[in-house]
């Protein structure tokens, strides 16, 4: 098979290699000669097509055409324009929602903390609240992949460094302050040792009161300017929280404690064929089974909003829906950014055209659950089920914010390939066999084979009993390599 029409409305057609001009495809019977060279992943007109008229693809229009296109021709960035813009209003239109698949008493290997949630990995966390102390930060975790070598039940110990902290003020110092918080809290941290310059604005006072409750035995702090020599009392403390920590094994836990957040980066113009729609069928059987997944990236939601909106459980959450779209738009408009600055160069080249046709992708990893809730940046979880996070489409800011939510995992679907890692057990999903191929040290599992005649629930359920293994103890490509950066978005609002 050359080309893929995805839907029987869709007035254009998907290469699934590359084509050459004067290669002549077939679509219900009719023959169609191509018109130019076609790459792998890009766009071929079906039929001709007028100009102002509508490109139709996954049977919702992605644009508008700039121009007349003859049928053969290659559909992308020189013929075809977005249709977004602008702020829109909804209304409330509930989708049936059909039964999900599910697997009865599903469970996995994970450590039980004492406030009832269970962490996937054992870490031995170090969190700065001041990027001052970034270095500190780094001397103390090679001490401490050194100390856990004594402490069999400690799966990592961990540095996780940013440059934010200080000379921040309002929301932009509020947002730091709350992910900062959020990953001590982390379940897949059995204990953290906090480290404090001293003068930061920042400080342990004011961080403190972010942090909330907190087991001292499992979360210890060090201000550097209050001690003689931190890399010694650093020493001390870390020796302290990983015989905390050790005390941990892995048990039997339920599915239903498990949180998945959902993310694509790199996206290519297999991505809503491909490792999206797979993402979705995994999602909707974790969530039939018991589990949370969670889906971010909310400006690669726009010109596929509806499809969203229209899966909330009531009007409460379509209203939150409705308000966590048009807020990030307000945030474009702050600072006289077009709505539609998106696809990048990368996913351009790899076929993706406008910001329609991405979100038309990308929102397919969130499958066909409905929409219980809808959190806020720096927000955690607190229902069961599908979930919208507010966050950007920025790999290092977005996969922060998922781990800070909660989530415990990440599924991560590329269509370029990307090394990113964060500080939760991140799985690179490919779409396509090329690049699964090529990255073999980035890329965990192929979702290129739905086009080599593997089923969708074939490959489902290899994907789920794969992040099975890895919920258990598995390592990630990226965890194999000790990459696992963190981002906190930026916001210059004081307000």
């Amino acid at each position: 098979m050359d080309i893929l029409q995805i839907n029987k409305l869709d007035n254009v057609a998907v290469a699934l290699t590359d084509l050459t001009k004067g290669k002549i495809i077939q679509i219900d019977e009719h023959d169609i000669i191509l018109k130019e060279n076609i790459p792998a992943g890009h766009k071929i007109a079906l039929k001709n097509i007028n100009k102002d008229e509508q490109i139709i693809k996954y049977s919702f229009s992605i644009g508008h055409a700039t121009d007349d296109i003859i049928a053969g021709s290659h559909v992308h960035t020189h013929n075809l324009k977005t249709n977004l813009g602008k702020i829109l209003n909804y209304s409330y239109k509930p989708t049936k929602i059909s039964n999900l698949p599910k697997i009865e008493n599903c469970t996995f290997k994970g450590y039980q903390r004492e406030n009832g949630d269970v962490g996937i990995r054992n870490n031995l966390w170090i969190v700065p609240t001041v990027n001052c102390v970034t270095s500190t930060v780094r001397y103390l975790e090679k001490i401490g992949k050194e100390l856990i070598k004594n402490y069999p039940n400690i799966d990592d110990c961990i540095g996780i460094t940013h440059p934010y902290g200080c000379s921040q003020i309002g929301k932009d110092y509020q947002m730091t302050q709350k992910i900062l918080a959020d990953i001590v809290n982390h379940p897949n941290a059995g204990a953290v040792l906090v480290i404090s310059l001293g003068c930061e604005n920042n400080n342990l006072t004011e961080f403190k009161k972010i942090l909330g409750n907190y087991n001292s035995d499992r979360v210890k702090f060090l201000v550097t300017q209050e001690v003689e020599d931190e890399d010694i009392i650093g020493k001390q403390l870390l020796t302290e929280l990983a015989t905390f920590a050790n005390k941990y094994t892995r048990t039997t836990c339920p599915i239903s404690k498990l949180r998945i957040g959902l993310k694509c980066g790199g996206s290519d113009g297999f991505s809503g064929i491909t490792a999206n729609p797979l993402i979705g069928e995994l999602s909707d059987l974790a969530i039939g089974s018991g589990a949370t997944t969670v889906l971010t990236e909310v400006p690669e939601m726009f010109g596929a909003e509806t499809l969203l909106m229209n899966r909330a459980i009531n009007e409460d959450i379509f209203h939150k829906t409705v308000d966590l779209i048009n807020n990030f738009k307000q945030y474009f408009k702050r600072y006289d950014q077009p709505i539609s600055d998106n696809p990048s160069p990368g996913n351009k080249a790899g076929g993706i055209t406008t910001l329609e046709d991405k979100s038309l992708g990308c929102v397919q990893k969130g499958g066909h659950a409905p929409i219980v809730d809808v959190l806020d940046y720096g927000d955690t979880i607190n229902k069961v089920g599908l979930q919208l996070l507010n966050a950007p489409g920025n790999d290092s800011v977005s996969t922060t914010a998922l781990a800070a939510s909660g989530c415990q995992i990440i599924l991560f679907s590329t269509g370029r390939g990307t090394p990113w890692g964060t500080i939760v057990p991140t799985i690179k999903i490919a779409t396509n066999s090329k690049l699964a191929q090529h990255k073999s040290k980035w890329i965990d599992f192929n979702a290129g084979k739905l086009i080599e005649k593997s089923s969708m629930e074939k490959l489902r359920n290899e994907l789920f009993d794969y992040i099975l293994t890895i919920i258990s103890g598995k390592l990630t490509k990226s965890e194999q390599m000790h990459f696992n950066e963190i981002s906190i978005m930026k916001d210059g609002i004081t307000e």
